[in-house]
């Protein structure tokens, strides 16, 4: 093999031209592939996630409780008057398994202005990760950092309602400053793709508006479940945990409702008997299905949700699988069509390279030469000319793929097992290509080849 090997780096070295226009073939082909794996597998995450969190992943937990339809129904809704609702507790929440996102919240209704254009509007005090909960993308420039979070940067985004009445529809006011309060704010990203109301609304880092309120505490945080049908059980387990934070089950906390209640809670309940939540935690799909329903029955809604939840996931898994199995098609019907393509092309050198050396292959037969010596030899160089094309293509595919994701914003995700695949279907496409040339070539008459002028 090693003897075979130099004999068809020396056959392909003589045309010099023609070898890199054949392995450039395959080149392109096996670049094709892994810039097209790349990306397939990127969008396949990217819709992975966005199937599996769309809809109904959105948990909100509110500061304070009072229950609604008495003792029967128990269905608590949060007002935001609690002060216990504090960013450790949001960071807390964050950490748990099975969140995707959380934001602290603090919320303000005022005036904004912008020189003498003044506009009442509800103002957000958030941190950096809130325009992922829902999924938003800045329409132009880009949402603050999370070190404008921890720096108290007074930097503003603006919903594209809330740019329109400020600076007039369409304008672009990224650069420009805002009055809030007594806080000039810069406005450094315009977003849109949520509601008509989340995008009249003006967001700030969360620690400015405390400071611009005088206050320690948090109104809400808001949670993104990795998976719809998650959201049900992940706000159970919310619970037990800011009910330890908040040292709600202890003698001290029960003295203290004894005393004359706890701070926030407009109608202390508890269906145990024991010190009641100073908060209010609600998933987006129990606060859709429920809204303008009569107490009773939003209270069977809500008895139900698990079920709907468990519905919501097998429909978003079974989408999620159907859209992984199209895209799978997909990138096989490409990789058979450029790879083919680069493997024809080999092919006819091949059948040429025969043609051109075909009293060299006599010339071997005649002294001693078996016709699977022969066969070995053009069966090397279709394989050497292949996974030469299937090296470059490797490296070209990696650099296609970055030069994508940078231009294009588009995320490429390059894994070894595909690098892996496609060199080895370089090799096999070369030694499929490759056949027939050789077995021709091994099959010559010796005396005619002799002859052949």
């Amino acid at each position: 093999m090693p003897h075979s090997l130099r004999i068809a780096l020396r056959a392909l070295g003589r045309h010099k031209l023609r070898t890199a226009l054949t392995t450039l073939g395959m080149t392109i082909g096996v670049a094709a592939v892994i810039t097209m794996v790349a990306l397939g597998t990127g969008a396949q995450e990217t819709v992975t996630d966005d199937v599996r969190s769309a809809g109904t992943n959105i948990i909100r937990v509110d500061a304070g409780n009072f229950t609604r339809g008495g003792e029967e129904s128990k269905i608590a809704t949060g007002l935001g008057a609690a002060t216990t609702l504090t960013p450790d507790d949001a960071a807390a929440i964050g950490a748990m398994e099975g969140v995707k996102f959380s934001s602290s919240v603090v919320k303000l209704r005022g005036f904004v202005a912008n020189g003498a254009t003044r506009e009442y509007l509800q103002i957000l005090g958030t941190d950096a990760s809130y325009p992922s909960l829902y999924g938003w993308r800045a329409a132009r420039g880009k949402f603050f950092k999370a070190s404008d979070v921890s720096g108290g940067a007074a930097v503003a985004v603006l919903g594209n309602g809330a740019r329109d009445k400020l600076f007039g529809a369409d304008a672009n006011p990224v650069g420009r400053d805002i009055q809030i309060r007594d806080v000039t704010a810069r406005v450094v990203a315009v977003v849109s793709g949520g509601d008509d109301d989340q995008m009249e609304m003006v967001f700030i880092p969360v620690a400015v508006l405390q400071r611009v309120l005088g206050i320690s505490h948090i109104h809400s945080v808001v949670v993104a479940a990795a998976q719809a049908g998650d959201a049900t059980r992940l706000s159970d387990d919310i619970k037990p945990l800011l009910r330890k934070r908040h040292h709600l089950d202890t003698d001290a906390a029960m003295a203290r409702l004894r005393a004359g209640g706890l701070l926030g809670n407009q109608s202390p309940s508890s269906g145990s008997g024991g010190v009641p939540d100073d908060f209010t935690v609600k998933t987006q799909a129990a606060e859709a299905l429920t809204k303008g329903l009569y107490t009773s029955v939003a209270a069977f809604v809500l008895a139900n949700m698990p079920k709907v939840d468990q519905v919501n996931l097998e429909e978003m898994s079974g989408t999620l699988q159907r859209a992984g199995t199209t895209m799978t098609a997909l990138l096989a019907a490409i990789a058979a069509i450029s790879l083919v393509v680069g493997g024809i092309g080999i092919m006819n050198v091949m059948l040429v390279s025969v043609s051109e050396r075909t009293r060299e292959i006599g010339l071997r037969r005649a002294v001693g030469a078996r016709q699977r010596d022969v066969l070995l030899q053009f069966l090397v160089e279709a394989v050497t000319l292949s996974c030469c094309g299937g090296l470059a293509g490797v490296i070209f595919g990696f650099a296609a793929a970055a030069v994508v994701t940078r231009v294009l914003e588009w995320p490429a995700s390059v894994s070894p097992s595909a690098v892996a695949l496609a060199f080895g279907i370089a090799a096999a496409i070369g030694v499929f290509f490759g056949f027939y040339p050789a077995r021709r070539a091994s099959r010559l008459d010796p005396i005619d080849a002799l002859r052949y002028e």
